[in-house]
């Protein structure tokens, strides 16, 4: 009998290769739209998707075969996690896959704006020599506040052990893993001695625009705030504002909050101008969790979870 897996994006061909000797047929199809997903799905046992489709209540219904749902990566926010698993529908994630790599471009977009290592590229690029503008603030000693302490904001956390980095780490639904230089916090804590801020949450009705006005308003120390987690965690109005009213010293963002630049209303587009023209702002095209490394082991975290 075929156990047919669609797979709807770009995976590790270890991945393919493993569902082929467990007596898969895996089907690889990157580029699938929704409909087309809509339409093939009806005899499928397993899927594996990243952050491109909704796999939603729709789609499940229309799988009457389907056992699993795999995510390469961490996030569930575009998967009905709670109707598929009512339909005795395994859902898992593999965030231990890629969280190193989310936590050292987190740190390189971090050195790189408090070295101001970017701005400076530019200006010699630009034919100017400037040191005195350019001279860097370092990391060492400071307090940095972890917004979101699973996976990918721990391994952050390690990586700055060696900074001597006191870490002020909160996280709504994790309580007990204070150790060493990491000390849980309140968000007013954070807001009153962070000279740093990283993002490590999902996306979800909670932290949905979680740094808006409000967040950026109560903080007191200037921070430099960095964003690798989802792009609507942040306002980007909110994040402008900040920037222009000196609320914080700089932003590095992973994310956007649309990442379809070719669908930019005027309104983002101008957004979108203005932030990268930020000697003080750094951008990536949400490619944290994307390292070679990660791209393998997400794919044998994913397989070891479902168990094959």
């Amino acid at each position: 009998m075929t156990r047919k897996v669609i797979i709807t994006a770009k995976a590790h061909p270890y991945l393919l290769e493993r569902l082929l000797r467990q007596g898969y047929e895996p089907v690889h199809l990157p580029q699938i739209t929704y409909e087309e997903l809509e339409n093939s799905v009806g005899e499928t046992e397993g899927l594996v998707v990243t952050t491109r489709l909704k796999i939603d209540k729709n789609i499940i219904d229309k799988a009457p075969k389907l056992k699993w749902i795999g995510r390469l990566g961490s996030g569930m926010e575009l998967i009905d996690v709670a109707y598929a698993e009512s339909k005795k529908i395994k859902c898992v994630s593999s965030p231990e896959g890629n969280r190193n790599a989310v936590a050292e471009h987190v740190l390189g977009l971090l050195l790189n704006l408090m070295n101001k290592i970017t701005s400076a590229h530019d200006e010699i690029k630009d034919g100017k020599w400037m040191r005195d503008s350019n001279r860097g603030t370092e990391l060492t000693d400071k307090t940095v506040g972890i917004i979101g302490f699973g996976n990918t904001g721990s391994a952050f956390a390690k990586l700055l052990t060696s900074f001597n980095a006191t870490i002020l780490a909160y996280d709504k639904y994790q309580f007990g893993f204070a150790k060493g230089n990491v000390h849980e916090a309140n968000m007013e804590q954070i807001g009153r001695y962070a000279e740093v801020i990283s993002m490590h949450v999902p996306l979800t009705d909670e932290t949905f625009h979680f740094a808006n006005n409000a967040f950026f308003n109560a903080l007191a120390k200037k921070p430099y705030f960095v964003n690798a987690s989802r792009g609507k965690v942040h306002d980007t109005a909110a994040l402008i504002h900040a920037l222009q009213h000196k609320k914080i010293s700089g932003a590095a963002l992973d994310v956007l909050e649309n990442e379809k630049l070719d669908t930019y209303t005027a309104s983002e587009k101008s957004q979108l101008e203005w932030l990268v023209s930020q000697p003080n702002v750094i951008i990536t095209p949400h490619i944290a969790g994307y390292s070679h490394e990660a791209f393998y082991k997400m794919a044998k975290v994913l397989l070891e979870k479902l168990g094959i």
